[in-house]
Formats: C-alpha cells, structure tokens, sequence
C-alpha cells in the first residue's frame, strides 16, 4: 500500500512538471520572457539559493532578471528535473497592472461592454487582454509594456504596475492557497495586449463611479501593498 501511494505521488508530480513545462514552453513561444520559481513544498516554496529563508513564491535563480528567456529551449531545461513554478517577467513583452478582485471584475466588465473595431476581419482596438487572477483575489492584467501609472493612480495603494525588474506567478503555478488562473485566457485574446492607458482610464473611470457606500472599509483608504516596479 505504502508503494502504491508512493507511486501515485511521483506520477502525479511527474505529470505537474510535464504540464508546467508544457505551458512555460508556449508562453516563451509567444516572446513571453519566462523564469522559474521556487518549488511549493507543502506550505512553503524552496529553492536551491544558498542561504535563501524566503518562504513566499519567488525566483529560484538569484540573477533571475538576467536570467529571464523566451527561448524555447532553455525553458524547457529549466522544467526538465524540478516542477519550477511559473513566473514571468514584466516590463519586457508586457506590464501588468494588478488590483483587488472588486476593481478588477468591474474594470473587465467595462472593457467588454466597449465595441471593438474589425479590419479584414481581423479584430483590432479590443479593449482588453489577458487577465489572470491569484487564488487570494488579486486580479492581473496584461498590457502593453512602457507606460507609468497615471497621476490618478500613482498613490492608489491598491494598484500596482508591474514593470521593469518585476513578475508575476502565471497560470498553472500552485500557491499554498491555490492556483493561479486565467480568466481571459491569451488564447481567448489571440495574444493580443491593449493598451496600458486605455486600461488605466477604465479603471479610473471605476473608482470614480464607486460611492463610498458600496467600497470596502477605508476606500480610497491607504493600504500598503508594496509595489515590486514602479
């Protein structure tokens, strides 16, 4: 019985790590920069940096942001022995702009309510992209890469930008709470990003249109979540 548990348990990581390395190859393929993170062992991720105490995802190589590829090949070396964790890296291909779920449902809401234009029949000006959210409710969206938080926006604690020497855990990677996951899929989008100001101007829009009545306790409030990138 031992055995077979036992058995069942490595099948099952060696299943985790083919899938992780399956979707880290595909992101790279897109010229999504991809870096391995930590293993989740129990509660807790682990690497193999000497002296590393952090118990939290992060990036299993020390000089991750030099580190960071969209080459195919590489990435898969990286996931041939250990189920990394997905990260990947912004500021390169994109940014992101992460918010707590109550924007974020709405923020999505309002960019599917706009009309988007056709050109030959291909679909252009969508007014969103690939949205992933974590498993504590932090919404993430994936925008053009370069530009800074507007001044609306700039001291909104519950916003953060996602640039240069940042990242993200991506879908499938497994926190102690749960996976990440898409809620628009790239797929879904054709890989396609839009623009950061139009996704900053709907949220805006959004904290505008919220009364203090129907916001969480303290809003606009100033809760301090730590920016990674600026």
């Amino acid at each position: 019985m031992w055995w077979s548990v036992r058995s069942r348990f490595i099948h099952l990581a060696l299943l985790d790590r083919a899938r992780l390395r399956r979707i880290a190859v595909r992101y790279a393929e897109h010229g999504w920069e991809v870096v391995p993170g930590a293993c989740l062992t129990g509660r807790r991720f682990v690497c193999d940096r000497d002296g590393c105490r952090t118990r939290a995802c992060h990036p299993a190589l020390a000089s991750w942001e030099k580190a960071a590829s969209a080459d195919p090949a590489m990435v898969t070396a990286w996931w041939q022995h250990q189920p990394h964790s997905l990260l990947l890296a912004t500021g390169r291909a994109f940014d992101v702009l992460e918010m707590p779920a109550y924007l974020g449902r709405r923020v999505l809401d309002a960019g599917m309510r706009i009309p988007h234009r056709s050109r030959g029949g291909t679909q252009v000006g969508r007014s969103y992209g690939p949205v992933a959210v974590t498993p504590a409710g932090r919404w993430m969206f994936l925008v053009r890469p370069g530009d800074p938080l507007r001044p609306e926006l700039d001291q909104c604690y519950y916003v953060v930008r996602h640039g240069l020497g940042s990242w993200i855990p991506a879908p499938p990677t497994r926190l102690p709470e749960g996976p990440v996951r898409w809620v628009v899929s790239p797929e879904l989008v054709q890989w396609r990003l839009p623009d950061s100001y139009a996704t900053q101007h709907l949220l805006v829009d959004t904290l505008r249109s919220m009364s203090p009545a129907n916001s969480p306790a303290g809003f606009p409030g100033q809760l301090p979540l730590p920016r990674r990138s600026r």
